[in-house]
């Protein structure tokens, strides 16, 4: 029998690995920029947003969920003085990481395009209800490109994922700032990294830290191991609800996947060390505690 929380768990790990790289990367900025975006500015936010951006900034804002508003607004708005086609933006992003793929981890090219077919019929039967961001991206232009196919598709997977993580910490009355400072204490970051460096500011902070100790997550104004243990079990259930689109995937798919990605993982971590820095793109990378 299957342990299919820990596949989950596996799964959505070397996706993260697999996807995240693509948001730091030069060239995927550089497209951008000859979009007509000055300096590719904002392009974390356009390139990941461009299939919700005709919704507008605030509904990104809202989807995107743990990154500050005015962030959101800045580059959508900044973008959109200059690009009429949106669907132009995931073309140039995808140029980006097709060359990145071929020059980092070429042998995974074709084992991986192989499954594109599977992944998007696993995007196709799992439920969009509820989950804004995934919709936006199923609704995209797909590739025919087996190799960009797969990676769309697995993408698309990936903003499930984010998008039901989201529901849960809605659920339980966790906002933007209040997520942050629960992750860095989980992922054991630098206090208070993760939430400035999606814009919260001192006051923000100091007021995520009173609601959070209302509930008994803070001591000396850090979150706690009770606050730890809270987001220990936010990550269970997200795993658990998770498991829906591995499932669906199938066993044999979700094993071989992981063969291929999880080989390589460490190399796209290593790119995004060396474009950005050693803390971004948490969900892809290990506990430090």
């Amino acid at each position: 029998m299957a342990d299919w929380q820990e596949l989950t768990r596996r799964a959505s790990f070397a996706s993260h690995q697999l996807l995240g790289w693509i948001f730091w990367d030069p060239r995927a900025k550089e497209n951008l920029a000859a979009l007509g975006v000055p300096d590719g500015l904002g392009h974390y936010i356009v390139n990941r947003g461009a299939p919700l951006a005709p919704a507008g900034a605030e509904a990104l804002f809202a989807a995107f969920y743990t990154i500050k508003r005015e962030f959101v607004h800045f580059a959508l708005n900044n973008a959109a003085t200059y690009i009429t086609n949106w669907h132009e933006v995931t073309v140039a992003r995808d140029a980006a990481v097709r060359a990145g793929l071929e020059e980092m981890t070429p042998q995974m090219i074709a084992p991986f395009g192989a499954l594109a077919d599977d992944l998007w019929n696993t995007v196709d039967a799992i439920p969009a209800s509820g989950r804004v961001l995934f919709a936006a991206h199923k609704s995209w232009p797909r590739p025919t490109d087996p190799l960009m196919s797969a990676w769309n598709a697995l993408n698309c997977i990936r903003e499930w994922r984010g998008d039901t993580h989201f529901g849960i910490l809605l659920n339980d009355n966790i906002g933007v700032v209040e997520a942050g400072l629960l992750h860095d204490a989980w992922m054991g970051y630098p206090k208070e990294w993760i939430p400035r460096s999606r814009g919260a500011d001192d006051a923000e902070i100091v007021a995520a830290l009173d609601n959070l100790s209302s509930r008994g997550f803070v001591t000396d104004g850090a979150i706690n191991d009770e606050g730890v243990e809270y987001r220990i079990e936010l990550e269970r259930r997200t795993d658990v609800l998770c498991e829906i689109p591995w499932r669906h995937f199938g066993e044999k798919n979700t094993l071989e996947l992981l063969s291929i990605l999880e080989p390589v993982g460490e190399r796209y971590v290593q790119q995004i060390n060396e474009t950005a820095g050693e803390n971004w793109m948490p969900a892809a990378r290990p506990r430090r505690r």
